[in-house]
């Protein structure tokens, strides 16, 4: 996991070069400052890439804002944004009806489904039967701690995690029998040397629409339509254009954007 990391004051800022800012000050994006791939990973410089920082710049872009990228523990997010330290939340974050008590979402930019992985050799499936005895991990304050705390009640232990990474990494060491999370980000563990060595997929969740929600969108404050509307066209803008799919097949060999 990235315990620290570098980011200079022109890798945290996210602008569509040639364009002018429309605002007079920068659209503060927080993001949670941890490897998710491949939404976000930081490189060898410290800088941050990966499909959703590309797509982050690519609304910014066509919204014509200047975004700056603000690192705040997952956790932290809503609470920063309510109190307007930030002013969006572009982190993978999905759209739920209890996190819109709080706060606002723009139309959604993804949706994937919800996996649950194990160790190789172990058979069971992602089931509350198949589940029921074992010690599973999540990321705190995500909708898989909601789903897994719902579902699966007679697990032996549900460990919460400030990072999938710390999940993950117990899952590897034999601390936890299973981890359950974003089936593309799993999926990314899964390929790594690590990941091919100890586990494997035991397959997806059912579907609990009021805990997982339609996918994920950039929260807002409640009651700042302008920044959602301009959010929400310029989502639709880059679907229409291409840009979208451009960047996603940079990362994907299908259309994440869901039904």
């Amino acid at each position: 996991m990235l315990k620290t990391f570098k980011m200079t004051a022109a890798a945290m800022v996210i602008a569509a070069s040639g364009v002018a800012a429309a605002n007079a000050e920068p659209l503060k994006v927080g993001f949670s400052p941890e490897a998710y791939p491949p939404f976000y990973e930081a490189d060898a410089s410290g800088n941050w890439t990966g499909w959703e920082v590309e797509i982050v710049n690519a609304i910014c872009a066509e919204a014509k804002y200047e975004c700056e990228l603000v690192p705040i523990p997952w956790d932290g997010l809503i609470p920063a944004l309510t109190t307007k330290k930030i002013d969006a939340i572009m982190n993978s974050m999905s759209i739920t009806d209890e996190r819109k008590k709080t706060i606002d979402f723009s139309d959604k930019y993804y949706n994937t489904p919800t996996a649950v992985i194990g160790p190789k050799g172990e058979i069971f499936d992602a089931t509350p039967e198949g589940l029921k005895g074992k010690i599973i991990g999540v990321q705190v304050s995500t909708v898989h701690a909601d789903y897994v705390k719902k579902h699966f009640t007679d697990a032996a232990e549900i460990k919460e995690y400030q990072t999938q990474d710390e999940a993950n990494q117990d899952l590897a060491a034999g601390r936890i029998d299973a981890t359950q999370a974003d089936s593309i980000a799993l999926d990314a563990f899964l390929q790594s040397d690590q990941g091919k060595a100890c586990c494997d997929l035991k397959g997806n969740v059912a579907e609990d629409l009021a805990i997982l929600g339609p996918g994920v969108g950039a929260g807002v404050r409640q009651g700042d339509t302008a920044t959602k509307d301009r959010i929400n066209a310029a989502i639709k803008a880059i679907r229409d254009n291409g840009k979208y799919e451009e960047i996603t097949k940079k990362y994907f060999t299908f259309d994440i954007y869901g039904g």
